[in-house]
């Protein structure tokens, strides 16, 4: 008797009361708040339809979810740019409402008789070079809510010239951008400025010592926010819950494919799942473990983790916004390296058990030896422990072949170049903004190309494109660098993200003898 599919079920009706839910309270926002609903409803619509019509008893194979994930990208990119349109218009219009009360009252103001003397009055302006530019910036302190005068006279009371010399003050936003010449190395000039600043203001801003337009050292003031009191939302709780039971789904169900059923139809077909599925869930837990314990290490609030469900892999992975400032680029640098080197290390460690197991007659599975031309690294390896039987049509693994082999792919796939993956955020700690910004580009055609040899290509570039594309945010000091170890593990880390994916060429595969038939055989 074929049981009900409760997981798809808890999963469907979780989505539709989040949906729902959302769109009470968007209604409360107006035309803004359903715009923000609209591109909820684009991210999980995908999804919706598959659970729904998996309940309903319906099945739909790999590329119609593609479809159904490419319109969901183009509606959410499409409803973004409308509510950037209406965001944009409505700041408009602000800006000219408080530019013409301020242009009445400088008409009031000028109206105002002259005294005897001829001294200028308090209602009166005086028209010198350093009377516009003062009025300028009040204009725009009035414009962005910018920092009171007492705070800003003890800002600017940091600098000196055996540190960063002064030049130029220019109010931003609720803060201000200070541009001079940088007068010692990075680092110290950082500290000590941040430690004169903490003196006199306390933790009430932060400076950011940053790479401006023209590619000069530029100090940058704003104010202290802890993003995570926004972020860390019910509904995005309810979401991290909803993606945990379908991320829990997807990696039993493989699981289950791995124990020899191909088919779900039991809860004691989910059960021996279970095993692989807790391998799955060590992987992705160990990365989490040393991403936020080198996240404390440097006192970095990060917010819960967004699991990535996936049929072929089990998982994605998951990820977590920054959001409290990362302090420099060697936090960034460690906190996007200790996941990869975590789960990397361990998948290695399985996989190559998973062959010596395999090697000496323990393996349980058959499977075509030419799956091990999909990857350089894999493949290398199994040609180093299999040795020959890789020349047959058919080479029987151990289960653990398989566990380490997709904890391999899955921190490749999390390591490669682009926004804020591990990959990106090692680019953008080791060669800058710039950089990661080309690369993040390169990486979504590359992947939009590789669709065409593997569908899961366009599947892992929409996830990138709607959810990680963004870099991180600026550091507190972007301009000093890392040291030369660090560079060299982040290069290695990007090598072996490469080896990895990279599937091994039929040439290559010939003379290593990897496939029925191919090789140097007598």
């Amino acid at each position: 008797m074929r049981s009900t599919p409760f997981i798809p079920i808890a999963v469907f009706i979780l989505t539709i009361a989040l949906l729902g839910w959302g769109y009470v309270r968007s209604r409360q926002f107006g035309k803004l708040g359903l715009l923000s609903w609209l591109q909820f409803v684009a991210l999980m619509s995908p999804w919706l339809i598959y659970f729904g019509l998996f309940v309903s008893g319906v099945f739909i194979n790999f590329t119609t979810l593609l479809f159904l994930l490419l319109g969901s990208t183009i509606a959410y990119v499409a409803i973004s740019n409308q509510l950037r349109k209406i965001v944009t218009a409505e700041r408009s219009e602000i800006e000219k409402k408080l530019k013409r009360d301020l242009e009445a009252s400088s008409d009031h103001a000028n109206l105002q008789p002259d005294n005897s003397s001829g001294t200028p009055t308090q209602n009166q302006s005086v028209n010198t070079p350093i009377a516009v530019a003062m009025s300028q910036g009040k204009t725009q302190l009035k414009l962005f809510k910018a920092v009171p005068a007492e705070d800003m006279k003890l800002m600017q009371g940091i600098f000196g010239i055996e540190t960063y010399y002064l030049t130029e003050t220019i109010p931003y936003q609720e803060g201000a951008i200070f541009k001079g010449n940088l007068r010692g190395e990075p680092d110290v000039v950082h500290e000590r400025l941040s430690t004169s600043l903490r003196d006199r203001l306390g933790d009430k801003y932060n400076l950011f010592l940053v790479e401006g337009q023209d590619r000069k050292p530029v100090v940058i003031v704003l104010p202290n926010r802890d993003l995570s009191i926004d972020n860390n939302t019910i509904p995005q709780r309810v979401l991290i819950a909803v993606l945990i039971v379908a991320n829990g789904y997807t990696a039993l169900s493989l699981g289950a494919q791995v124990a020899g059923i191909p088919s779900i139809q039991t809860a004691q077909d989910y059960l021996a799942g279970l095993p692989f599925a807790l391998g799955i869930a060590a992987i992705l837990g160990l990365r989490e473990l040393a991403m936020r314990l080198m996240a404390r290490k440097y006192k970095v609030k990060m917010s819960l983790p967004f699991l990535l469900p996936s049929s072929q892999l089990g998982s994605f992975g998951a990820f977590s916004r920054i959001f409290s400032p990362l302090p420099n680029r060697v936090a960034l640098f460690d906190i996007a390296i200790a996941p990869a080197v975590a789960s990397g290390l361990l998948s290695l460690i399985v996989l190559i058990v998973g062959l010596y197991l395999s090697a000496i007659g323990m393996g349980s599975i058959d499977i075509p030896s030419q799956i091990f031309q999909a990857s350089v690294l894999a493949g290398t390896l199994a040609k180093l422990l299999l040795g020959d039987a890789l020349h047959n049509n058919l080479v029987s693994i151990h289960p653990l072949v398989i566990l380490g082999w997709l904890g391999s792919a899955i921190t490749a796939l999390n390591l490669m170049p682009a926004g804020q993956l591990d990959g990106g955020r090692i680019v953008q700690s080791v060669y800058g903004r710039r950089v990661a910004s080309w690369t993040t580009v390169l990486t979504l055609i590359f992947l939009v190309i590789a669709t065409v040899i593997n569908p899961l290509a366009l599947y892992w570039g929409g996830i990138i494109l709607i959810l990680l594309r963004d870099l991180e945010r600026p550091m507190l000091n972007e301009l000093s660098e890392l040291d030369g170890d660090r560079e060299a593990l982040g290069v290695v880390a990007l090598f072996w993200m490469v080896v990895t994916l990279l599937p091994l060429t039929s040439g290559v595969a010939e003379r290593l003898g990897i496939g029925g038939g191919s090789g140097l055989i007598p």
